[in-house]
């Protein structure tokens, strides 16, 4: 199959080259340095399942590319605007496209644009990221979850699943695919906020008694979103998901907080700011998250960020 990359990074970049070395016809979109070295030398995977080093198919124009069978589009929440628009040269009339975006907004910015039958909604769980250009840092996990936006069972998710899973990916498709986002959604982003308005890693914000508290209003308020939209989610998803955060590294933090503490361009508003958002749409009020934005916000102003 034709698979085209949007977003050649830790996600975008460990995804296709598992896939390329397995024999999938693969095409990364790229730019900057990256693309040079990635046209230059090809890509080079440091990782726990094993290294890879292979020549790619890179470029920085997706016409040269053209439409493929599936679309990742790995980019950040940030990223996505422009990533819209520059993978119409891949799509055509039977291409799906993945979204792997971190929240729960981005499979329906891409339907305003495609349609929804062209999108499957999709997380991706993987801990790499570009470690020089060229090179890919994997650390561990290689999983996404994807699937149609019905949760139609249909041959195209079946098929890009079988494709992850004889690359020595891991691939599922839920029987819900918005419950399982909105279960990472509540996952990640109160930590997220949290965390950057704080300064703290997950080993403070679990353990001491006001921020442990603070940290499951802002669960529970993402969870009332959840229902009040629809989403199907486990009645026990608050204490499970706190029991996930406390078996989290102590000194782990999430990568809005250490995007924001390096003042670089985060996710601030596809997390927490999404939170305020969809909490007016649904009229369900969301005071600590509220609270949480805008406390990071302010420190997204701040020159010197680390505390």
């Amino acid at each position: 199959m034709r698979i085209g990359i949007v977003g050649a990074g830790g996600v975008g970049g460990y995804f296709g080259a598992r896939l390329a070395a397995a024999g999938q016809d693969v095409a990364f979109v790229a730019r900057g340095k990256h693309l040079e070295a990635l046209q230059a030398d090809g890509l080079v995977v440091h990782s726990p399942a094993g290294d890879l080093r292979l020549p790619v198919r890179a470029t920085s124009d997706p016409a040269e590319i053209g439409p493929v069978d599936y679309v990742l589009i790995c980019v950040k929440t940030w990223q996505l605007p422009e990533a819209i628009g520059t993978i119409r040269p891949l799509v055509g009339p039977d291409t799906a496209i993945v979204t792997v975006q971190n929240g729960v907004e981005a499979p329906g910015q891409v339907a305003e644009v495609y349609g929804r039958d062209a999108v499957l909604p999709g997380a991706a769980e993987v801990i790499a990221y570009v470690e020089s250009p060229g090179v890919i840092r994997h650390l561990g996990n290689g999983k996404l979850n994807f699937g149609e936006w019905d949760n139609a069972t249909t041959p195209r998710t079946g098929l890009l699943r079988d494709a992850f899973v004889a690359a020595g990916l891991q691939a599922t498709v839920p029987e819900d695919i918005w419950a399982a986002l909105w279960t990472k959604f509540l996952s990640v982003v109160p930590g997220g906020g949290l965390g950057t308005a704080t300064g703290a890693g997950y080993g403070v914000l679990r353990t001491h008694p006001a921020t442990r508290r603070l940290l499951t209003e802002a669960i529970t308020e993402i969870r009332d979103i959840a229902l009040a939209r629809g989403i199907r989610l486990a009645e026990d998803v608050v204490p499970r998901t706190l029991a996930w955060i406390d078996q989290l590294p102590a000194d782990g933090t999430t990568s809005l907080q250490r995007d924001l503490i390096a003042g670089r361009p985060s996710e601030l508003d596809a997390w927490t700011g999404a939170v305020v958002r969809l909490g007016a749409e649904s009229g369900v009020p969301t005071p600590v998250n509220t609270f949480l934005f805008e406390l990071a916000g302010a420190r997204a102003l701040i020159p010197d960020r680390g505390l």
